[in-house]
């Protein structure tokens, strides 16, 4: 009896292959997943001329949004647009937009910058800064000195916007350049010039006196505390050492009677008296003196 047939299963073998898949690239035991396939480059086209000036404008917008926030923050506070909310446009800035109160004048000192370098640079050139870091450095210095560190700071970023850090050493340089002996003696007596010095504001016309002499400022006594001033922030009056002397006493007095916790009309005498331009009390001002002395029982 024969024995029948059995099926035999089909296979493809190497030989049964088309053959113009043999002679392709890739190898019947090579991953298809991993062969290289060329594509064609795909031509990007050429802005229009429209959307040239969009971009323009965009970039623009970009460029000058710390400028805008800081002119913006400048109107809100010269006008005194919070008033309805806020007793102080510090708890307003705080409360609406997120920023201690350095964060705001740091952004409306930039804004002054900004507008002083428009004068001086063509904003074609696309040479103009770009956040309030870049600016920073410069905010003390006189409106042409701003210039003339901003156009030299450009120059060594080879004609791009330089970074804060470039800006920065650009000023050092012209300090250690321009550096003027600090002439100024402990227990001088001096008046605070604030010029556009955020860190200064309300401080200006008062007057301190010398602590500590540094290489480029002095620390001054004032009325309510200690600061930190610039030797261009401070003009001496050039008071006799007696005179010197007396008003040495009369800033005592008025520190240990100041306090934060004070009232707000007891505060603003005593600002008064932090202002004086003469190196003395009148009498009615040592009375005043005398009676707030009396009622905070200060020895």
């Amino acid at each position: 009896m024969d024995t029948p047939l059995r099926k035999r299963k089909k296979t493809t073998s190497a030989r049964s292959l088309d053959p113009g898949l043999l002679n392709s690239d890739i190898a019947p035991s090579e991953n298809p997943a991993s062969a290289i396939i060329d594509v064609p480059a795909v031509e990007v086209p050429e802005l229009t001329e429209q959307e040239i000036r969009d971009r323009l404008n965009l970039e623009r917008k970009v460029e000058r949004a710390f400028f805008e926030a800081g002119k913006a923050l400048t109107e809100l506070r010269n006008r005194r647009l919070y008033r309805s909310t806020h007793k102080t446009f510090e708890d307003y800035c705080r409360d609406r937009f997120g920023h201690s109160r350095r964060q705001s004048y740091l952004l409306m000192d930039a804004a002054v910058v900004f507008d002083n370098l428009l004068e001086k640079c063509d904003p074609m050139d696309h040479i103009l800064p770009t956040s309030e870091r870049q600016v920073r450095p410069i905010t003390k210095l006189e409106p042409q000195e701003q210039q003339e560190v901003w156009l030299r700071a450009v120059e060594l970023a080879g004609g791009k916007v330089p970074t804060g850090r470039i800006v920065k050493d650009v000023v050092q340089r012209i300090i250690e350049r321009t550096q003027v002996p600090n002439t100024y003696q402990i227990s001088e007596v001096c008046q605070i010039l604030a010029k556009d010095n955020s860190e200064l504001r309300g401080k200006g016309g008062c007057w301190g006196i010398v602590s500590q002499v540094n290489d480029f400022s002095c620390t001054v006594k004032m009325w309510d505390s200690e600061y930190t001033v610039a030797l261009q922030h401070l003009k001496s009056y050039n008071y006799l050492p007696a005179e010197c002397e007396q008003m040495r006493v009369i800033c005592d007095r008025i520190n240990q009677v100041y306090s934060d916790s004070l009232e707000e009309t007891v505060k603003s005498l005593l600002q008064s008296l932090g202002k004086l331009n003469r190196p003395y009390l009148t009498a009615v001002e040592e009375k005043l003196l005398n009676l707030l002395e009396s009622e905070y029982e200060i020895k």
